[in-house]
Formats: C-alpha cells, structure tokens, sequence
C-alpha cells in the first residue's frame, strides 16, 4: 500500500523540509474530507463546511492538491495544475489553525479524534508563510 503524505513544495526552493503524512496523520485525511464535504458525514467533513459556512474560511488552497505519481499525460497537466501562490495558503493554514485553537465546542467535538489536526495546520502554515513563489500540496 502506498503511503499517503502531504508534500508541500515550492517552485524555487523544493521540497518543504517537513513531510507530513503517513497513516495516522490527520491534516491528509482532513484535506481529502474538506474536498469532499458534500459526500461523507464524518467529523471531519462536518469541521469543513463549520470552517467554510460559519467561520467564512476559504479552503480552496487547502482542497487544490493533486497526486504525486505520474503515470499519464493527464496526470502531469493536473500537477501542474496545482501550483498555487503561497501566501493564500499561508493564510488558509493561519485561519484554521486559529479556529481549531479557539475553544469553540463544537470543533472540540468535531476534531476529538484528530488530535494533531491543529499541529499539522500550524506547521504547514509555518513553511508556507512568507513564501514568495507559489506552492503545491501533492498526496
């Protein structure tokens, strides 16, 4: 089984030094629901549409990953696809990090099972902030 892993990159410096991913990691999982909100009743998928409704957080740069193996022609137009300013998802990362810190019950009981979803956020955030060029998340 592959293993599945965030991959953060920057067009001009490579790879993020952190990897994020493995099957525990809980910051893949959140992004592959946040994409999918409208299918799956998870917790996870219900935390997306609390931080895209109520909270009015943009997760489009969150959502905007494609996967890393190519095999196809299409598959490097979608990887190409991908490359997006960074500084929208710094700011993507900041926003929910901050929501996950804020101590509202509900994301408490939406992320019980997630207890590393704000850590994942925060260190993502912490590459990807100040970049200048743009960035891809590959799973």
């Amino acid at each position: 089984m592959r293993r599945v892993a965030l991959l953060l990159r920057d067009r001009r410096r490579g790879a993020c030094p952190i990897e994020l991913g493995g099957p525990g990691d809980v910051l893949v999982y959140f992004l592959s629901l946040a994409f999918s909100t409208r299918y799956a009743p998870a917790p996870l998928s219900q935390l997306a549409l609390l931080l895209r409704g109520e909270l009015k957080i943009d997760l489009g740069p969150l959502t905007t990953f494609a996967d890393r193996d190519v095999e196809v022609e299409a598959d490097q137009v979608e990887l190409d696809r991908v490359w997006q300013d960074a500084a929208p998802l710094a700011a993507t990362l900041r926003a929910v990090t901050h929501a996950l810190a804020a101590g509202d019950e509900r994301v408490a009981q939406l992320t019980a099972d997630a207890p590393d979803l704000e850590a994942g956020c925060s260190t993502s955030c912490a590459w990807s902030n100040g970049r200048r060029s743009a960035a891809r998340a590959c799973a």
